[in-house]
């Protein structure tokens, strides 16, 4: 196969229209027109440059894959950019890729990552700003809270398009339609299992009656939206022709998004590719539809089979935030996206997320749903551009792209920037909660937050983006669970004495006391707040981690419990890490007597 440059360089203009706009665009590495001729005499272009065409294309305005200038076979081979037979040959395969993101639904199902309704706008207004394409908001049928959060999501994003999940039943894709019924751009997102294992052992139904309630799912959906994705539970596991015929059927009943999923993690990169491009050459209807990758990480490789399955033809991928989800979690966002964005040499697709965006999503997630983010975490964790070896350090410092494919600041790292001090006032408060997509319900709410902000500015000079995000997040879940709360707590600890904590807690406006002893100040102020709650649970975890750098950071403390099969995760977040403890010990145990009990689907 042979690249065509003529055309590649007639599109953009002329060799002395691409020589212009490529000079603009790199002004400090030109090129000039004889490099171009020189591009159309071998018949190649250089791999660094098909990157560097890739953003004047975008400068442009307009989409560039390098992949549609292959000529016919029986032309002169090309020598770069290489393209193998494993590579996909879809007729309306386009270079736009979907990223559909489930941190509300599927990363929601992590032990103890339940949000309230309040966290979920709070995320899906910052995956907005992310420009993520499709928000799945949660599983209407699993419990009335879970539809008014939709519901709630749906009437407040209007660039993105919220989705809600449905099992293939009636009753399901009734509440998913009902819960979406608001959004500007909504879908229903509807599936059954396909794998043999599933069918026989927990559905207890035939291939036949599998495909029946497929279609009559979709059917259904289609009297809501005419944005309808089908998928096919353990799809990977799945007989392919099975999988070809269940999805043809939908397809002819209307759906518009055909998801493979990896349920059970059990794929393999390779494997993925080759089964995407056999399965959509044997769909009927197969050119019409987007297809769509959602794979699980129980194996490790949920990003490479993600991004193995756009190399076979998908071009929607389903991922979250920090790859949070059930087990081992899900596909990581920030890793899929930037793949695609630093190797379109190689994937030849690009997405509508801005990256300046990913590392304030990471963050806020992490903050809400108490996951801290591990410091050798890919893109988003804290030593993803550090360098410790002097040899790094001398090539970074002379040249970044010695050991940097990707700069800090193209995926929101940057030095923190100071936002507020103890002399700002009320509207400077409110503008920048709004700027970092906070929206607080009334005027005695801001009031009571800024209240919040001026205790901590006595506390701490410095007040960052970060501060601002636990702050409200803290201050939202005192209101939530207001039944439950800290009055006040003291402390005494000493080298070769034993701690003991005093605590003054208010349950449904009565306040009570206790004390207690223990092996730490942390220990003495939970064996405490026990004596008072005798709530019989169990101690998961205890995680405490600084908000921002510095010696008066905030603390941000996730604390994890369990009793009888439930876990819950409680945070509280101040500048006394004993205080920050009673308060995610207290948070826990309001989330564990007031849970709602749900239904957690598997995709």
């Amino acid at each position: 196969m042979q690249l065509d440059i003529e055309r590649l360089i007639s599109d953009f203009g002329g060799p002395a229209a691409l020589c212009e706009a490529f000079n603009q665009a790199f002004p400090d590495d030109p090129l000039s027109r004889a490099a171009i001729y020189k591009w159309r005499e071998r018949g190649s272009i250089p791999l660094a440059q098909v990157n560097r065409l890739s953003v004047v294309a975008q400068q442009q305005g307009r989409s560039f894959s390098i992949h549609h200038y292959l000529a016919a076979e029986g032309s002169p081979a090309v020598a770069t950019p290489v393209v193998t037979a494993s590579q996909p040959q879809v007729s309306n395969m386009s270079d736009r890729l979907y990223i559909f993101d489930t941190t509300l639904r599927d990363g929601e199902q992590s032990p103890g990552a339940a949000m309230t309704k309040d966290e979920k706008i709070r995320i899906a207004r910052q995956l907005e700003k992310l420009g993520v394409d499709i928000i799945e908001a949660g599983f209407a049928a699993a419990s009335p809270g879970d539809a008014d959060a939709i519901r709630a999501i749906a009437e407040v994003i209007k660039d993105s398009t919220v989705c809600s999940l449905a099992r293939a039943n009636p009753n399901d894709v009734r509440a998913a339609g009902e819960a979406i019924r608001p959004a500007a751009r909504g879908r229903i997102h509807t599936f059954i299992a396909t794998s043999p294992i599933h069918m026989e052992k927990k559905l207890r139904m035939t291939p036949d009656q599998v495909v029946e309630a497929a279609v009559a799912a979709v059917k259904l959906a289609r009297e809501y939206t005419d944005d309808v994705e089908f998928s096919a539970e353990d799809a990977l596991r799945s007989d392919i022709d099975f999988l070809a015929r269940i999805f043809s059927a939908v397809i002819e009943a209307g759906a518009t998004t055909l998801n493979v999923p990896d349920t059970v993690g059990y794929a393999v990169p390779q494997r993925t590719e080759a089964f995407f491009r056999e399965l959509i050459g044997k769909t009927k209807g197969g050119d019409k539809v987007i297809w769509s990758a959602h794979c699980h990480n129980d194996l490790g490789m949920a990003v490479a089979n993600s991004l193995a399955a756009v190399l076979g033809g998908a071009r929607q991928v389903e991922c979250t935030i920090n790859g949070l989800g059930e087990r081992a979690g899900n596909a990581s966002l920030e890793e899929v996206v930037m793949a695609v964005k630093t190797r379109q040499d190689i994937f030849g697709v690009h997405t509508g997320v801005d990256a300046t965006q990913i590392v304030p999503s990471s963050k806020l997630v992490s903050t809400i749903t108490g996951y801290p983010v591990q410091p050798n975490k890919a893109i988003v964790g804290a030593n993803a551009f550090a360098h410790e070896s002097g040899i790094h350090q001398d090539g970074v410092l002379k040249h970044r792209e010695t050991y940097e494919i990707m700069s800090a600041e193209s995926v929101g790292w940057s030095t923190n920037r100071l936002t507020l001090g103890k002399l700002s006032g009320r509207n400077a408060f409110r503008t920048k909660l709004e700027a970092l997509g906070i929206v607080l319900d009334s005027e005695e709410a801001l009031n009571t937050a800024f209240a919040r902000f001026k205790e901590l500015a006595d506390k701490k000079r410095e007040i960052f983006d970060e501060d601002l995000q636990a702050l409200v997040s803290d201050e939202a879940t005192q209101h939530e669970h207001d039944a439950l709360k800290l009055v006040s707590m003291r402390v005494h600890t000493e080298t070769g004495e034993v701690p003991q904590a005093e605590i003054v807690i208010s349950q449904n406006g009565n306040e009570q006391r206790a004390a207690s002893s223990g092996s730490g100040p942390v220990d003495a102020a939970f064996k405490a707040i026990e004596n008072l709650m005798q709530s019989g649970s169990e101690l998961l975890l205890y995680s405490v981690n600084a908000i921002t750098s510095g010696t008066d950071s905030q603390g941000e403390v996730t604390v994890r419990l369990s009793r009888s099969g439930r876990v819950v995760n409680g945070q509280g977040a101040d500048t006394d890490i004993v205080v920050a403890s009673a308060k995610a010990y207290l948070d826990a145990l309001a989330r564990l007597a007031g849970q709602e009990q749900k239904v957690n689907p598997q995709v």
